[in-house]
């Protein structure tokens, strides 16, 4: 029987952004263009039906790589490969994603009238949560987990086999984002969605992820199930990522979080990128880029002193 490809696979891509002054600028001061590596080398995998998350620190890349995925950015290097039908995005900001001119009704049906499809906006919005009187109102009528619950009700209407979610309930207060995570926990296992979760809140991601990659100045260095990363972290990033996590249990377990903050990713620093900031870092660390080997990139753990 052969194996069941995944429903999205990024293969190696690698994403450059031109950050080059003008060209009179350049000429004047005899200044060769500069490219800013947003993303590199990321490899993942995402198979029918799971929530992949990705993490990390500002900077890190994630969010770009989940405009590589739905088709906003091209890669500069890399094969993306979607094996589904449709992909949609959840935005950041449901208030600046919706068009503040347009009723709720009309946001909803866009999608629906573009595919043709039979379903109505008003069982999309009754199945968010809000009301079929909604669809009159405008998106500043609503609170900021309402305007959230329009956003996934507008992707839903483009019948979706992936939702790329990019911190969805980072501008939301906290009671709201449990709404907004139960309601999307709930619609994955009544329509059988498939998510990629971008966050820098590794509280959020332990609610809803089934696997997690770790970022860090473009690239993958930490992959695995969730219940692994949280319990077993390889990484000293991620033992940096959970450290930064408030311990409501008051367990009482020693924390070492580590100082400093992400490099300037157009004058990266030689070898692991995150050697500056990691306690464990040795010669080679500061020499060598480490390969991914088991879901995990960092010489310390290869060679067993992590």
């Amino acid at each position: 029987m052969p194996p069941i490809k995944p429903l999205l696979k990024l293969d190696a891509v690698s994403r450059d952004f031109d950050v080059s002054a003008p060209w009179l600028n350049r000429v004047i001061e005899h200044a060769p263009k500069r490219y800013l590596r947003a993303v590199d080398g990321v490899s993942l995998e995402v198979t029918k039906g799971e929530t992949l998350a990705l993490v990390g620190e500002s900077g890190c890349g994630k969010s770009t790589v989940a405009r590589l995925a739905v088709g906003l950015y091209t890669p500069t290097e890399g094969r993306i490969e979607f094996h589904g039908r449709r992909m949609q995005m959840i935005f950041q900001d449901p208030y600046a994603s919706l068009n503040p001119r347009w009723r709720i009704k009309k946001i909803v049906e866009e999608p629906i009238k573009l595919l043709a499809t039979k379903q109505r906006y008003e069982d999309l919005l009754v199945q968010v949560g809000l009301s079929r009187d909604d669809g009159d109102k405008y998106p500043h009528e609503f609170s900021g987990g309402q305007r959230q619950r329009i956003s996934i009700a507008r992707a839903l209407g483009g019948e979706p086999d992936l939702l790329i979610c990019d911190e969805p309930t980072s501008a939301l207060d906290v009671s709201v984002q449990a709404q907004i995570l139960n309601l999307m926990a709930e619609l994955q296992r009544r329509l059988g969605l498939t998510y990629v979760f971008i966050s820098h809140n590794l509280a959020v991601v332990s609610q809803i992820a089934d696997r997690v990659g770790v970022m860090y100045l473009g690239r993958v260095v930490e992959l695995g199930a969730a219940a692994g990363i949280f319990s077993r972290p390889r990484h000293p990033y991620t033992r940096m990522l959970l450290d930064a996590v408030p311990d409501l249990e008051m367990s009482g377990k020693p924390r070492t979080p580590v100082a400093g903050e992400v490099p300037n990713p157009l004058a990266p620093p030689p070898g692991c990128a995150f050697h500056p900031r990691c306690p464990h870092a040795n010669e080679r660390c500061r020499r060598e880029v480490p390969a991914v080997i088991n879901l995990v990139a960092c010489h310390g753990v290869e060679e067993g002193r992590i």
